[in-house]
């Protein structure tokens, strides 16, 4: 990508580097190097980098052109109206612009300068006179007359609640002042953050008017950042302040909020991972920036033990956090369900910051393996490759398929997409002393400053050249004299780690690790040495130096800790960084020549025979790995019985990039484990109808005649579809087949869909069957035995035998409920 950053940039960078040096005295033990000093050229990341500031950039702000930035109008005065959308919707806007911010950065774009000081003046205008800012509360009050869609909590007045958000959109504000003032010398947002971050200084901490912990974390995160550009101590003080009063009651303005908010016990004392995922992940990153500071290596111990808690019991095979919709949040150790899982797109984001920081801290790679892992597969996901539609949750199965999203009502993924991808490239190399660390591979030029040459500070320029994450081969040339290190980072999963180990243990491992296919690490003249996670080439360095790394890149099964119920007895696929997954219109069942009606009925044997083969035209190029594998069949008999199926495996973060089609990671690895496909019934050739189907999100109705049956009303590994929505719940509704000729039919067998506990379907309050007569009238069918209403096993009813051409079922719903079906079978 051509780089032109702006004179103003560079000179505002430099001097606040050089303000703040004089002022602090701690800080990371190793330095980023700026993404503003890579230049990524290769055929992964540059097309990606390319696509989020050209087109993921401007979407978001259009999206925003609908309510968000008319809040800000409207708090300005600008213009009359009501606040619309979510009250802590003012987040978004800062983190586009903060997204846009790095855009300016990294190449001169004076129509996109103008429209972001625009949006700044309308910010500018909205801040009241004490420098509070907050749209949906200075509308509230300006505009009495409207009413929101959504009230803040508390009502009218300031600070009145603690999940009004208002510290949690100060936060994000503070992060893009900082970004665009280093990005275009403009004052104009920051002294809007400075004089927010004075009120909330002059507002908030011990015997001050309010007394609490912010309800969603960042804003610890952004005063940090303020600090650094001001070199202004309260800053970093109240930072400390947010974090250091929380799990503590003495002289609250509000109680405690409990764990869910990580406010159940002072942090220092925290050592398990738990509660709001994205809440977490931030107060992570906001203690390792507060730590490295301060000094203060009470918080990094907490963090670590809870980085052990994550990595060795929590962190999905893709790199994703939080694995329950409910809440968004953390759940038990090894409680990961696949097709439920959530991994929200913006904790996956922030489990990238907080690695970051760990390795910034501690200079190991176990962090960048970590975060490799995230970004690669539950980061990219979040976003399909056009960059204008977005997962905010990222399941690992899905049965049914779907799409991204254009936008959501609460968009904070796509926002946070928008400043995370122009900025990755600020992951990839660190500095520390005389040592020069290459982290992240792709094919780039860096310039790296502040490295000990010859015993003085020197800029050094590095050279890599890679197909990296297609192939593990990797040129280093170095562009520089003199007397340094150069660190070359050794993957864990080149040599045979999946994740890094905790007590002993490993969640992820791999099954089919060659050994004999180590990395190697070749430079002409220079001793290798090897630690833990790197290659070390020390000595001194002649401008076009090179030396070679390679890892061979060994197409992986890994399977996952055995008290993770939900992988026990499947595996997936790793090749490289990447992890794989199969979607239903990649197989073709030999016998039939058909997409196979059920993935989890396929074997991935640990003896399956799996090759490599990179399709340029497929999903803007992509290395797929194919294999003949074995779908099992029930019989008739009981007995099972296998079918080849011929499918192809693409990266995770590619899939639902063409159309809805069922999608898996994992498989099971034996015919016992695997749930095999009933054979052909009636219900199963019919076609499925039924009301509300075009609107419903359980997916495509058929779902009901997969052949797959649940082991409890609320499976939720088991395929199902349910009319629920906020408009149907307690409503009268109905499923219907039509047979594909005239069949004569006495039984059916339903299996209804109950989530008690999780969500709002239930077994119906009552039902009934009709057929289809020959005038084409829906009838009772004759002398039924019954309706039941099972929850824990299958509601049958038999009848006199009628000959039709389909079958109809008519539930009553429970009051404030929906209904829904695992199965639905006919005899």
């Amino acid at each position: 990508m051509k780089k032109l950053c702006i004179v103003a940039a560079i000179a505002a960078f430099c001097l606040t580097a050089q303000a703040v040096k004089a002022e602090q005295t701690n800080d990371y033990s190793v330095t980023p190097v700026p993404f503003t000093s890579v230049n990524v050229n290769d055929v992964f990341w540059q097309p990606r980098l390319k696509t989020a500031c050209d087109v993921t950039v401007p979407d978001c702000f259009k999206k925003c052109e609908d309510t968000r930035i008319p809040n800000f109008a409207r708090a300005a005065g600008m213009e009359p109206g009501p606040f619309r959308g979510i009250y802590f919707d003012d987040s978004d806007l800062y983190k586009i612009i903060e997204g846009a911010a790095y855009v300016l950065a990294l190449e001169k774009n004076e129509e996109l300068d103008k429209y972001v000081d625009s949006v700044i003046e309308k910010i500018a205008g909205a801040q009241e006179e004490d420098g509070y800012l907050y749209t949906s509360r200075t509308i509230f009050q300006k505009y009495p007359q409207y009413k929101p869609v959504y009230t803040p909590p508390g009502g009218r007045e300031r600070w009145s609640a603690t999940g009004g958000h208002e510290l949690y959109c100060a936060g994000h504000l503070y992060e893009a002042a900082v970004a665009h003032y280093l990005a275009t010398g403009k004052r104009t947002l920051l002294d809007v953050a400075i004089r927010n971050a004075n009120l909330i200084c002059e507002t908030f901490g011990v015997g001050k008017k309010q007394n609490w912990p912010p309800g969603h974390q960042e804003i610890e995160i952004g005063l940090v950042k303020l600090y650094r550009v001001t070199g202004d101590k309260k800053y970093l003080d109240q930072a400390k302040y947010f974090l250091d009063i929380r799990g503590r009651s003495e002289g609250r303005t509000f109680p405690i909020y409990g764990a869910y908010n990580q406010d159940h016990l002072p942090v220092v004392e925290q050592t398990e991972a738990i509660g709001h995922a994205v809440r977490a992940a931030y107060m992570y990153s906001g203690m390792a920036d507060v730590a490295a500071m301060t000094g203060d290596e009470s918080y990094v111990r907490a963090i670590n033990a809870i980085w052990n808690n994550v990595v060795g019991s929590k962190l999905y095979v893709t790199g994703g956090i939080g694995s329950t919709r409910h809440g968004e949040a953390f759940e038990g150790s090894f409680i990961m369900p696949n097709d439920t899982a959530y991994c929200e797109t913006c904790a996956n984001i922030a489990n990238v910051y907080w690695n970051h920081r760990m390795f910034l801290w501690t200079g190991e790679s176990k962090y960048i393996d970590v975060l490799e892992r995230s970004l690669y597969n539950s980061v990219l996901s979040g976003i399909n490759l056009d960059g204008d539609h977005y997962f905010y949750p990222n399941v690992l199965d899905d049965s049914k398929g779907r799409d991204r999203a254009a936008w959501f009502g609460c968009s904070c993924c796509p926002s946070n997409l928008s400043r995370f991808l122009p900025s990755m490239p600020g992951y990839m190399y660190a500095v520390k002393d005389n040592c020069v660390y290459i982290n992240l591979y792709a094919q780039s030029e860096a310039t790296l400053k502040g490295v000990t040459v010859d015993g003085k500070p020197a800029d050094v320029k590095i050279k890599v050249e890679t197909q990296y994450p297609w192939d593990g081969a990797v040129k280093v040339t170095v562009l520089t004299d003199g007397d340094y290190t150069v660190k070359a980072r050794i993957p864990g999963w080149a040599v045979g780690e999946a994740v890094p180990e905790v007590d002993g243990n490993h969640l992820h491992s791999f099954i089919n690790f060659d050994e004999s296919q180590q990395p190697t690490c070749e430079a002409d003249g220079k001793d290798v040495a090897r630690e833990t996670g790197y290659f070390v080439l020390s000595g001194t360095w002649k401008a076009g130096d090179t030396f070679t790394v390679n890892f061979p890149m060994q197409t992986l099964k890994v399977v996952t800790d055995e008290r993770v119920k939900a992988d026990v007895g499947l595996s997936c696929i790793q090749r490289g960084p990447l992890v794989y997954c199969v979607e239903a219109q990649d197989c073709v069942v030999k016998e039939t020549g058909k997409a196979p009606r059920n993935l989890h009925s396929i074997v991935l044997a640990d003896d399956a025979q799996l090759t490599a083969e990179f399709q340029p035209e497929l999903l803007n190029g992509v290395m797929t790995v194919k294999g003949t594998l074995k779908q099992c069949v029930l019989n008739k008999d009981g007995t099972v019985t296998t079918q080849d199926v011929d499918c192809v495996a693409i990266p995770y973060y590619s899939w639902a990039n063409r159309g809805l089609s069922p999608m898996a990671v994992y498989f099971p690895r034996t015919v016992e484990a695997a749930t095999p496909l009933a054979p052909p019934t009636v219900a199963s050739e019919a076609k499925a109808t039924a009301s509300f189907v075009n609107q419903s999100p359980a997916g495509p109705v058929e779902l009901v005649q997969d052949g797959v049956f649940p082991k409890a009303a609320n499976d939720n590994e088991c395929p199902r579809w349910h009319w629920w929505s906020r408009e149907t719940k307690g409503k009268p509704q109905w499923i219907a087949y039509e047979f594909k000729q005239p069949t004569t039919v006495k039984k059916v067998s339903v299996y209804w869909f109950d989530d008690t506990g999780i969500g709002q379907c239930r077994v119906p309050k009552s039902w009934k069957l009709l057929y289809k007569t020959e005038s084409g009238e829906w009838k009772e069918v004759p002398n039924p035995s019954g309706y039941d209403c099972k929850t824990w096993d299958w509601s049958v009813t038999t009848f006199d035998p009628v000959t039709t051409s389909g079958l109809k079922i008519e539930i009553e719903s429970q009051p404030n409920y929906a209904g829904g079906i695992h199965e639905w079978t006919v005899e």
